[in-house]
């Protein structure tokens, strides 16, 4: 069996599925609970500093994006750091490591953005024995208009000066959370490694609104007919963490910065997509908060299987390996031509793939009436673009097949073989 046990930075847990810093960490019934279910580490709901309490709304704190068969694609919430006292964290935080030694316990911290603040926590933090800290940068409602989460996040300068302090102030390691909510996420990370942080962590959620009560005229969720942009997570919201990951696992100033990823992870081969992108380890919530903490069961066991399967003995044997192949889009090869080729066995006739193409694309696919609806490809026309896949409810009805001679649609002129030889052809413009 593989060996799915990890250690990152230095943080040894029994597997790579951490829950992230949110509800579901946010006190010890619930961490015990999760330990016990098998999962590998937690970051605690954010501690604040001492001081006025933390007030949540007493109401609606989820919004929600729902697919098909309400299967939740998108939740939205505007719950803010932990409303429990700072004295009762830090004992159950404590306790908590101590039952579950084996376990990775790192403490997620937000005060204000002054060198004091985080002075005075730091060594509190350090005396529950957690095995780390991470810096909530991320949060964008609530606290961001307090100077905090976000706030600090968007600013590469702030990122930077708080990880130095928390550095200089803390012996063990320093995880950066990064938000979102920012036009180039390699920035605040490069802060980040040019200050000391031992890793970063990302994707904090993502500023929205969920949607508008059409009948009471503000956003959901509403408190007493007011609503406030809030954070969105879920399966919705991987694609642009995957992204955001990449950038960091393949810039030449952060390709060694060790990261843990977060966004919209909900089975194990989320999780491998994610570690094949440069992620050392992975956390996890709106899964948790959909299925239940026994969901890292299926994790556990479909991530160990697929290493087996592929002869994977640890985690690093994969972590990174697809990095190499993210490339800017002019590196491409454009001389690599595909086709759309449909399974007539599987076909059912619905005719999406059709209208697709005929309507929005290429004009590639006919539709022929004898008898029975049947469905052509016009290789002459196709240019292999994979609406028609995308939009097909049959998964295997249409595929792409890769050609090696025929007409490339684009230019008129025979498809050229020596799309294997990119690297010096004319066309690539890094050749030129």
């Amino acid at each position: 069996m593989a060996d799915i046990s990890s250690k990152f930075i230095g943080i040894s847990s029994p597997n790579p599925f951490w829950l992230a810093s949110a509800p579901p960490t946010d006190k010890a019934y619930n961490v015990e609970r999760a330990f016990e279910a098998g999962w590998g580490g937690v970051v605690w709901k954010t501690l604040g500093e001492e001081g006025p309490p933390v007030v949540n709304v007493n109401g609606p704190r989820y919004g929600a994006w729902f697919g098909d068969n309400r299967r939740l694609m998108g939740l939205n919430n505007i719950e803010l750091i932990t409303d429990r006292s700072l004295d009762i964290n830090l004992e159950e935080i404590m306790q908590v490591k101590q039952n579950w030694p084996d376990r990775a316990v790192v403490v997620s911290i937000m005060v204000p953005c002054e060198e004091e603040a985080w002075q005075k926590i730091l060594p509190l933090v350090e005396q529950t024995g957690a095995d780390g800290i991470e810096l909530n940068f991320g949060c964008p409602h609530g606290m961001s208009e307090r100077g905090m989460g976000a706030a600090v996040g968007q600013v590469p300068e702030y990122v930077g000066m708080v990880a130095k302090w928390c550095k200089e102030n803390y012996s063990k390691p320093v995880i950066v959370k990064l938000t979102p909510n920012i036009t180039d996420i390699r920035q605040p990370a490069r802060a980040a490694h040019t200050n000391g942080a031992d890793a970063v962590s990302l994707i904090n959620t993502i500023n929205s609104i969920i949607g508008v009560d059409l009948d009471a005229m503000a956003p959901n969720p509403n408190t007493d007919g007011k609503g406030s942009h809030g954070g969105y997570c879920g399966p919705a919201v991987k694609p642009i963490a995957l992204n955001m990951v990449a950038e960091i696992a393949r810039d030449a100033e952060t390709a060694k910065l060790p990261i843990s990823a977060i966004g919209g992870i909900q089975t194990w081969r989320d999780a491998a997509e994610f570690m094949a992108l440069g992620a050392g380890n992975v956390q996890v919530c709106t899964a948790a908060m959909t299925y239940g903490f026994k969901i890292v069961e299926e994790m556990i066991d479909g991530l160990s299987r697929w290493m087996d399967e592929k002869g994977y003995k640890t985690l690093d044997d994969f972590i990174g390996m697809a990095v190499p192949n993210v490339v800017d889009w002019q590196h491409l090869n454009l001389n690599y031509i595909t086709k759309a080729v449909i399974d007539q066995d599987k076909c059912i006739k619905c005719g999406r793939c059709h209208i697709a193409c005929e309507d929005t694309s290429h004009q590639a696919i006919t539709l022929e009436v004898n008898g029975e609806r049947h469905f052509e490809v016009k290789d002459e026309e196709c240019v292999g673009c994979n609406l028609c896949v995308n939009v097909c409810p049959v998964e295997g009805c249409i595929t792409l097949e890769q050609q090696t001679s025929g007409i490339d649609p684009r230019t008129g002129k025979e498809i050229n073989r020596e799309y294997a030889n990119w690297t010096t052809h004319p066309n690539n413009p890094s050749a030129i």
